[in-house]
């Protein structure tokens, strides 16, 4: 048996939503868990988070990996939030320290501490790839169990990979993106053949003024319907915007089907050796914090 630091944080906590569980367990050397242990627990963990993080110290940063019930995630967005907002805020990492190295399967990020003024941290996204997108429209909103003219005109339907692959689709109403309900078989299917990892759907029509986008993302190869507030995939709207040149500042999103209590995402860019990456940002919140015990 060996016994786990294990916190169950919500990511993207804030004004009354109730966020994305993460499971995190701190490891004290790379080699404490083996692959197939860190599968099992996230199998054990299934309906209860939607991912586990294991993170372990790598010279002045971190080395984070990530765990769904049905397989490894190279990147998952929302437990890297809960994990570095945890590590900043809780656990000896200097408040004063702007800018923190994490190592992911999706390459090196840098994260930023934004606490003093922001209450949140934001992350870089992995820098995207726009990938070939040949989807049947007809085929697509019989996945998402909508009618083909709910996929709005005007606006292109792509797949961006940044840190998942990634569908974005535009849908005409605000209506139309929360009364969504695919079914997950059949949208798993539909990911599966055309090889993406998750789909995004998203409306300009909010409930608040203040946020830009209503959007909600769906997971079903990891093991479940719909992911409540999502780092990877709005990483990859906010790619999207950019390269249809509809970004037009730092702006929040609302996501999930609630109308009146959505999670609040933070996207802003950010210039770097003449390229744009976005940041992903937000707070989190400490549900339940112990000892994970592992039966071999």
């Amino acid at each position: 048996m060996k016994s786990l630091n294990f916190k169950k944080i919500d990511a993207f906590t804030g004004n009354g939503s109730t966020g994305n569980p993460a499971g995190y367990i701190r490891l004290d050397s790379p080699d404490q868990l083996t692959e197939s242990e860190m599968q099992q627990i996230a199998a054990e963990l299934k309906g209860f988070v939607n991912e586990v993080g294991y993170v372990n110290s790598e010279g002045r940063g971190y080395y984070l990996r990530f765990f769904s019930s049905e397989c490894e995630v190279a990147f998952c967005g929302h437990a890297t939030i809960a994990i570095l907002y945890d590590l900043l805020k809780n656990n000896g990492l200097s408040h004063a320290e702007h800018e923190v190295n994490i190592r992911v399967k999706a390459g090196e990020l840098t994260v930023y501490n934004c606490l003093a003024d922001e209450d949140a941290v934001f992350i870089t996204a992995p820098a995207p790839q726009y990938l070939d997108c040949q989807v049947d429209l007809s085929d697509l909103a019989e996945a998402l169990f909508i009618k083909p003219v709910d996929i709005q005109e005007g606006l292109p339907v792509r797949l961006i990979d940044g840190g998942l692959r990634t569908l974005l689709v535009p849908i005409t109403g605000l209506d139309t993106v929360l009364f969504m309900h695919p079914d997950q078989e059949k949208l798993c299917k539909f990911c599966l053949r055309n090889s993406m990892d998750i789909v995004h759907v998203f409306t300009s029509e909010t409930t608040y003024p203040d946020n830009r986008y209503r959007v909600r993302v769906f997971a079903p190869k990891f093991g479940y319907l719909e992911d409540p507030a999502t780092g990877s995939g709005n990483s990859a709207f906010g790619y999207y915007l950019l390269a249809q040149n509809l970004w037009p500042r730092d702006i929040n999103l609302e996501q999930g089907p609630d109308r009146n209590s959505p999670n609040i995402i933070k996207l802003k860019q950010i210039g770097k050796n003449g390229e744009k990456f976005i940041l992903f940002g937000g707070r989190a919140t400490t549900r339940i914090e112990g000892i994970y015990q592992l039966h071999s």
